[in-house]
């Protein structure tokens, strides 16, 4: 004899509620049986048509969030990836942006330096910045490491990875390096190539964040663990929107009459 599911059992396989589950029995768009005045639900024939529906969900054209193919923009809403950097840049105490592996930001630079912000609205600032975050991505040695900016503060740069592939990077930055404030002629050298004029790059010249050695340590060692917790969130979204689409599909118009 075949077992009969309770609507109760139902709702744990397909996460809906029951006023769904029932209008879908009742248009006959899931394997279901009337037992007095109570609906019941075969088994086998319930997991046939669950893995029958299941399948397309899988094989959309549209890559799943959780999918490699997929960019990190496409793997985290900006939101989210705005008040990631936000955090980080509050508690790492320096710039952070996050970049796809081409060095073109996803976020906003969180927590600022004054000297960046200085520079930040002249045109070809991004173009540098983007030219330099590249270079990250470029590079073949995964361990994090400081290494000075075209601007000349120091930055560094953790990996997110999906998978076995890179999607993109997160950037702390706007470190004094030991010898700081840099020669003039080198401040000269950044503001010719950024067209800007060298006095308004000297005013805000020590608007860097002077961090110890230790501190920058302690970041070194924090930018492995932030790179895999950004992809653990990645994937965890991907296997709930996942999830999401396959209760829609189930569902299906009966769900969206029910709230319009």
């Amino acid at each position: 004899m075949a077992t009969l599911l309770t609507t109760k059992d139902v709702q744990a396989l397909i996460k809906v509620d029951k006023s769904t589950i029932y209008r879908m029995a009742e248009a006959g768009r899931i394997p279901a049986i009337k037992v007095g005045r109570q609906w019941r639900f075969p088994e086998g024939r319930l997991m046939e048509w669950l893995g029958e529906r299941r399948a397309p969900v899988q094989e959309a054209g549209a890559p799943a969030p959780s999918d490699p193919s997929a960019g990190l923009e496409g793997l985290l809403p900006p939101k989210t990836m705005q008040a990631l950097a936000d955090l980080l840049g509050d508690m790492l105490g320096a710039m952070v942006v996050m970049t796809d592996m081409d060095g073109r930001p996803l976020t906003e630079i969180a927590n600022p330096c004054g000297l960046f912000q200085a520079i930040q609205d002249v045109p070809r600032t991004l173009d540098k910045c983007i030219d330099g975050w590249k270079e990250f991505g470029e590079d073949v040695d995964l361990t994090p490491r400081f290494i000075p900016s075209h601007i000349g503060f120091l930055c560094s740069r953790g990996f997110v990875r999906i998978g076995s592939e890179l999607k993109g990077m997160v950037i702390v930055g706007g470190i004094a390096p030991d010898e700081w404030p840099p020669p003039r002629a080198e401040i000269e050298m950044v503001a010719a190539e950024l067209g800007m004029v060298t006095a308004d790059i000297e005013a805000h010249i020590d608007e860097v964040y002077y961090l110890d050695e230790a501190h920058m340590n302690w970041i070194i060692s924090l930018l492995p663990s932030v790179g895999t917790l950004i992809s653990h969130l990645a994937n965890e979204r991907g296997h709930l929107v996942t999830k999401l689409e396959a209760i829609a599909s189930l569902a299906g118009p009966a769900s969206i009459r029910s709230e319009s």
